[in-house]
């Protein structure tokens, strides 16, 4: 389960502070291993191709990404030189200079919080702890950096804390701790009635399209009545913060097909594969995470790909969803009828 959650980080970041120096710590020479050095400059190279082009705005958004080795931490797009890092220069291949610190952080960690200097950092392994090929790492990489940008929005902590969920908790952990019902039956009956629903509508001809997407309408709203205010509102900023960044990971590797050739370094990775062979398995996944939906079993990953097919949906039918998105933060748009 990927680990996207800010408060969970910030539990992380707490405890790996503790445990490390905090004082700048030179260590023996090292550099950033070569296979490691080829899957970012790729990300970084498809970030620039693409990010602009599926969210307005998304490219300008910091790029700062510790890689998290087995023994060394390596930071990239610092904006100032941070405490406890050693310069290992400036990398003309990644376009920016690399710092280097001895590990703090788990070499498994997948996720996006104030870890460095207070801005929203991807803390990522490599794709070998992470158990990803090279391809799949990238698009989480980007995944992340889409929640780089939720992150850095205009008002999302004070957003966040006028949703009113975190119940005194001031780690962040209600984001994944939050008591949602999902041990109810009618509860998971509505989940998975709604999950059918999105299923069956990304499947429909044009001539059922409209029908179909209020179907999707009518199991939200079921769904709703059968929650507390405060449990809608927490499926509703799960489904706009997880599930839309698990959207713009499939869109991501689509866009990528469009976006030129990888060079030929990442094309010789023994686990490349293309992005075109990628959208196709991200689009099959989905599909089959709704129809294998299980609420009491998988609780609030359930949410990413309802909120991912809701997306999907959204950028079929509805050309300003996004404005509607970045303008109304923590809630998904309505469906509309038609499909452009």
């Amino acid at each position: 389960m990927r680990s996207s959650i800010a408060g969970l980080g910030l539990l992380l970041l707490g405890a790996a502070s503790a445990a490390a120096p905090r004082t700048g710590h030179r260590h023996a020479t090292v550099e950033l291993p070569p296979a490691d050095r080829v899957r970012l400059a790729e990300g970084r190279r498809l970030a620039a191709r693409i990010c602009d082009q599926l969210w307005p705005g998304w490219g300008r958004t910091v790029f700062q990404v510790l890689l998290v080795g087995d023994s060394t931490e390596y930071l990239l797009d610092s904006h100032r030189p941070p405490d406890a890092f050693t310069s290992l220069g400036y990398d003309s291949v990644l376009g920016a200079e690399v710092w280097a610190r001895p590990r703090r952080f788990p070499p498994t960690l997948l996720a996006t919080f104030p870890a460095v200097g207070g801005i929203p950092t991807i803390v990522i392994g490599s794709a070998t702890r992470t158990g990803k090929s090279s391809t799949a790492w990238i698009l989480t990489l980007l995944h992340e950096h889409f929640h780089q940008w939720q992150y850095s929005r205009p008002g999302y902590q004070d957003g966040v804390s006028r949703l009113g969920l975190a119940r005194g908790d001031t780690t962040g952990q209600w984001m994944l701790n939050y008591p949602f019902p999902y041990d109810s039956a009618p509860v998971q009956r509505a989940v998975l009635t709604l999950a059918t629903s999105l299923l069956q509508a990304l499947d429909a001809r044009p001539d059922t399209r409209a029908r179909a997407l209020a179907a999707v309408r009518e199991d939200r709203a079921a769904l709703r009545k059968l929650l507390t205010p405060a449990d809608y509102h927490y499926l509703e900023f799960q489904l706009w913060q997880e599930g839309v960044a698990r959207f713009t990971e499939y869109a991501a590797a689509r866009a990528a097909v469009h976006a030129g050739n990888p060079n030929a370094d990442f094309r010789s990775l023994p686990d490349y594969q293309p992005y075109d062979q990628a959208s196709d398995s991200a689009l099959r996944s989905l599909r089959r995470e709704l129809a294998q939906l299980d609420l009491a079993q998988q609780r609030r990953v359930t949410f990413y790909p309802i909120g991912a097919a809701w997306a999907l949906l959204l950028d079929q039918t509805r050309p300003d969803w996004k404005r509607v998105y970045a303008r109304q933060p923590f809630t998904l748009p309505d469906l509309v009828s038609g499909a452009r």
